[in-house]
């Protein structure tokens, strides 16, 4: 994967099919990188997209959740197989008392999800006002009211509601806030200079606002909670992501133990033509780890190789325009 050769006129057929605004960069560690940007971060006020943009990465926030908890198991203050209901309390009465640590980050814990998996994300509609949802005890009205749907440990089923149940089982074993403890646990020790979970009615310059279509103006602030939590919402860079990669290949994120638990295959997805690991995707067939999210205005993937050190990040602003070329990249790492 070193001298990554990149496919420049089938990356230019797939910027045009997806009509795509946003970053695509490619990094090797010690190299410098390559950086190409499309389109604006602020249409109104044409504001152009930078290398050094902001982007909302929506479910590969579950990553950054991921890492959180695992370094909590490191420290022993949480178990893998410890079942969370001790956490709950009397909160959440329909997640079946046996439902674990592990079978949340693998999602396989069988609890009802919030959010509609088979919808399109401009589709999605959230039964609160969503300025309610900026800390994770706000997501309890959203999360509360659905059943389980498979025993727990029976079958793989992407699930939101799990992610944001191991922030709040995150915050109630250590006493401190989830959007802290990801600050403190990931961002900092991987020396992470742009990420943070920032609230869409207040974003500063240099973030790009999400876009509910490839031209106009309308936003996805009303499809999204206002600040995201434990299931995504995370705003990154492309060299933060890259930062990100090296620490966790480092060491200085996870021992050699739960590093190979976090990356270890355990679900073939077909839908997705990839493999699950721990809160994160895998390569269908290699071994490169995967950042994945899709939401109103947003759609990103992050491809690392942990042998070469490289990084193939594709960050943007619509919920459909960076997959064509997403899946171009993906297949450079076969």
């Amino acid at each position: 994967m070193a001298g990554m050769q990149l496919p420049h006129e089938a990356l230019a057929a797939a910027v045009t099919e997806g009509r795509f605004t946003g970053l695509i960069a490619v990094d090797s560690a010690g190299q410098p990188g390559f950086r190409q940007a499309h389109g604006h971060a602020h249409r109104a006020l044409r504001v152009p997209v930078t290398p050094t943009t902001r982007f909302a990465l929506a479910s590969g926030g579950k990553t950054f959740t991921a890492l959180a908890v695992l370094r909590l198991v490191e420290q022993d203050v949480l178990a893998l197989e410890a079942p969370v209901r001790p956490f709950l309390r009397d909160d959440l009465p329909l997640i079946d008392d046996a439902v674990t640590v592990r079978q949340l980050l693998e999602h396989t814990s069988g609890i009802g999800d919030y959010l509609d998996e088979s919808a399109e994300p401009d589709d999605y509609l959230l039964s609160v006002p969503v300025h309610t949802l900026a800390e994770t005890t706000g997501f309890l009205p959203v999360l509360s009211g659905h059943p389980q749907v498979s025993a727990p440990g029976e079958c793989f089923a992407y699930n939101n509601a799990g992610f944001v149940v191991l922030a709040l089982v995150a915050e109630r074993a250590t006493g401190k806030g989830y959007h802290d403890l990801v600050a403190s646990e990931v961002c900092g020790r991987a020396g992470l200079r742009d990420t943070a979970f920032l609230r869409s009615d207040e974003l500063p310059g240099d973030a790009a606002l999400g876009y509910l279509d490839p031209e106009g103006e309308r936003t996805n602030v009303l499809h999204l909670p206002v600040r995201g939590n434990g299931d995504g919402g995370i705003y990154s860079t492309a060299d933060d992501l890259h930062r990100l990669w090296l620490a966790l290949d480092a060491g200085r994120l996870l021992g050699p133990d739960l590093l190979r638990e976090f990356a270890e295959p355990r679900h073939d997805v077909p839908d997705e033509g990839m493999r699950y690991g721990m809160g994160v995707w895998l390569h269908p067939t290699g071994p490169a780890l995967v950042m994945e999210g899709c939401d109103a205005g947003v759609s990103v993937r992050s491809i690392h190789d942990p042998a070469s050190g490289t990084t193939a990040t594709v960050l943007g602003n619509t919920w459909d325009g960076a997959w064509p070329v997403a899946e171009l990249m993906l297949g450079s790492f076969d």
